[in-house]
């Protein structure tokens, strides 16, 4: 890769619970639009797009797509499960620095049903099935507990067990995401709760979670618009924020070799990730400033912290009550309100981070601006698996 690739434009639209949302093409319209709208460029400028999403038939893609302009260009519709959004951005910065093309657009949307995520397909194995098989033998039999909490929570209780972190610290980290989403219009709850509140609330599995600290089912869109510096400077593009490193990763022997629900889980895949776009943008985790991370629960919120090595294994609990996950710590975690509490329609959610994230950037974040921000980080998480991290720089 020899390009710089430039973020020229993103677009994002409320988040919705379901039921309350119009239909994907429209919302993926409508947020391709205001992108655009955001870069100054029409469509017709657009040479490539890539769309990211989970519960949808083949070439949803272009149907959104086709609402905004019919040019013939190449689209490629892309489902990484819940990292579908920044998986689409990844193959989009990948087709501007090497030169293939000069202007891509990456969109991810979602438009999904009320309670907890199922498989649409019943008469084949589920991608997941290892990990479902890992949970059941290092957890027993939890027939009761949805596939996804099984997973986290199981993971959220091995840290627990493994470091004496209490329950209160997920609640904790609950409650942070609904203090930063009060100052987001585009979030779906934007009530703020309490550690108290979040420890009253329903226990959806006794001892290790309760309902507030698992993400709801959401609907939404947002798009990006990413350029090389020739068509930046050619077209009078801002060049203010630049995708420094990225990378994608999948699951390492250890996801299941380790016997340890927090490998299980995409602690391996995530600070594998990390590591390599560290090692692209030539920084460390001491160096960045505000983190978009995947807090699908509030438990992978906590293992993330030290998986892209905000802090050391063991660690992360302290960093939580130190206060080092919010503004005045070292690191501002999830000022949009992350997926607990902005929300999290699947392909959307990857794209929305780099929203969050350009936005805080440019200084444009209004109430939730992180301020002096130069450095951001984006961790957005599938299981099956796949993991995107990205660094993006102010420039």
């Amino acid at each position: 890769m020899t390009q710089n690739v430039y973020v020229a434009g993103v677009g994002m639209i409320p988040f919705t619970k379901p039921g309350e949302n119009a239909n994907y093409d429209v919302m993926s319209a409508e947020a391709i639009t205001l992108a655009l709208a955001d870069a100054g460029l029409d469509f017709r400028d657009v040479q490539q797009a890539f769309a990211g999403y989970v519960y949808g038939d083949s070439t949803c893609g272009q149907k959104g797509l086709y609402r905004v302009g019919m040019t013939g260009i190449p689209v490629v519709n892309v489902n990484n499960n819940c990292a579908s959004g920044s998986s689409a951005l990844f193959l989009a910065r990948q087709v501007v620095a090497t030169g293939a093309v000069d202007c891509v657009l990456a969109f991810g949307f979602e438009q999904m049903k009320p309670g907890a995520l199922a498989s649409a397909w019943t008469d084949r194995p589920s991608a997941t099935e290892h990990h479902q098989n890992a949970g059941a033998e290092l957890l027993g039999p939890l027939d009761d507990v949805p596939g996804a909490l099984r997973l986290f929570g199981g993971a959220g209780l091995t840290h627990m067990r493994k470091y004496g972190t209490r329950l209160e610290t997920f609640a904790s980290i609950r409650a942070k995401a609904s203090r930063h989403a009060a100052n987001n219009p585009l979030a779906v709850f934007r009530k703020v709760v309490s550690t108290e509140d979040v420890m009253a609330d329903k226990m959806i599995w006794p001892g290790v979670m309760t309902r507030l600290m698992a993400c709801p089912p959401t609907c939404g869109a947002a798009a990006a618009i990413l350029v090389s510096e020739k068509f930046a400077r050619s077209h009078g593009l801002r060049t203010d924020v630049r995708i420094a490193g990225q990378a994608l990763t999948t699951d390492l022997p250890s996801t299941y070799d380790a016997k340890d629900m927090t490998r299980v889980v995409g602690f391996d895949m995530a600070r594998n990730a990390a590591r390599l776009a560290y090692e692209q943008a030539g920084i460390g985790p001491e160096d960045v400033d505000v983190v978009e991370l995947h807090d699908c629960f509030a438990h992978n919120e906590l293992l993330t912290y030290e998986s892209l090595g905000l802090c050391g294994e063991g660690e992360a609990e302290k960093f939580v009550n130190d206060g080092d996950n919010t503004y005045g710590g070292k690191y501002v975690t999830n000022p949009s309100g992350g997926l607990l509490s902005k929300g999290h329609p699947l392909g959307a959610t990857g794209l929305a981070q780099c929203f969050e994230l350009t936005q805080q950037l440019r200084g444009t974040a209004q109430a939730r601006q992180v301020e002096g921000a130069r450095i951001a980080l984006q961790h957005n998480l599938g299981l099956g698996g796949a993991c995107v991290v990205t660094v993006y720089q102010a420039m």
